[in-house]
């Protein structure tokens, strides 16, 4: 018996393939700058967001991912600035870097078998050390002030990876595309069942021989190094770093948010969610202005109390039942029953 397609998540793979083909095509369209911020912003915001629910859907619930995105954006900002280390080499490097940090926080709580809230809790006071690091580290990182890469020389602009909107357009695009492959490898491989299973119950996963602390390693060092890749590239698109912007709670709770009002058990929810996100933060700037400083963050804490009560699932999961055909009604029971 063939598998019903109404019970395929939504965009496991045709979905993400058209809005790629679309995306692609936005550059012929030659669209406004500021729609084309906008969109870069979406999609690097998208990444990071893919990588938090490669996590999160298995249970790994991170309020630190902001320091994946701090570690790797100031890695690459540094060797720049100080060592002439161009940003096409700076990158991988800060990604290295932030996904060995990933280890040295994840390894020992999972050994520990540190899980739920207090894996949440881990993950938020890592994020705080690392944004004040930062802010301590004045003289080096330029503080709460911030800091900006150096301009390129002229002629220099490929070397530095400092291109215009369009450059980046493409660079954002193939990022994305790339964090929506490693989410098919992931979900292809067994290590999607052993996460799931250790989700469900982590000693009974342990007893049939899957070795939860190396799987939940793994997802967790992918998860950082997506989380990285979005953070760094933001920054050198940018052309600016802020402790607050790339490493503070305020960006972690961005990403938690849009993962989880997208829908994180879709591989194209993140994406939905950074719609959301960055829309909002959009309309807030121009609504509000600096009159109501810390309006986004205030914001994204109440609509994520509300996702997180009425639509767990998120707009993919609400799309996806919507989609599917009227059954039996013996079907949802066995349905409900074999959900997670």
């Amino acid at each position: 018996m063939k598998p019903d397609r109404s019970s395929r998540p939504l965009g496991g793979l045709l979905l993400p393939a058209i809005l790629l083909a679309a995306l692609a095509c936005v550059p012929l369209l030659s669209p406004p700058d500021y729609l084309m911020h906008v969109m870069i912003t979406m999609l690097l915001t998208a990444l990071a967001g893919t990588g938090w629910a490669m996590m999160g859907r298995f249970g790994l619930v991170s309020f630190g991912h902001g320091a994946f995105l701090g570690i790797a954006s100031y890695t690459m900002a540094l060797l720049w600035n100080l060592y002439g280390i161009t940003p096409w080499l700076g990158i991988p490097i800060g990604v290295a870097a932030a996904v060995a940090a990933a280890v040295l926080l994840g390894y020992p709580s999972f050994r520990l078998r540190v899980v739920g809230h207090y894996f949440a809790l881990v993950t938020l006071a890592a994020g705080e050390i690392v944004r004040i690091l930062i802010v301590a580290l004045r003289d080096i990182t330029g503080g709460s002030l911030g800091m900006t890469p150096e301009q390129a020389e002229p002629g220099m602009g490929f070397f530095a990876l400092q291109f215009g909107k369009v450059g980046f357009w493409w660079i954002a695009l193939l990022a994305w595309a790339g964090g929506l492959l490693a989410w098919r490898a992931l979900d292809r491989s067994m290590s999607s069942k052993a996460l799931a299973a250790i989700a469900e119950d982590e000693d009974a996963a342990a007893s049939v021989g899957i070795r939860v602390t190396r799987e939940k390693l793994k997802v967790t060092m992918i998860s950082a190094g997506l989380a990285a890749l979005a953070g760094a590239l933001t920054a050198q698109y940018r052309m600016y770093l802020n402790p607050e912007s790339l490493a503070g709670l305020g960006i972690s709770l961005q990403i938690v948010f849009g993962a989880i009002a997208g829908g994180m058990y879709s591989p194209i929810g993140p994406t939905i969610g950074a719609l959301i996100t960055i829309g909002l933060d959009e309309s807030l700037r121009i609504g509000f202005g600096t009159q109501f400083i810390g309006a986004a963050p205030f914001v994204y804490g109440i609509l994520l109390v509300l996702f997180m009560l009425f639509l767990p699932r998120g707009i993919a999961g609400l799309l996806e039942r919507r989609r599917r055909p009227p059954q039996s009604a013996a079907t949802p029971a066995r349905e409900a029953a074999a959900r997670p």
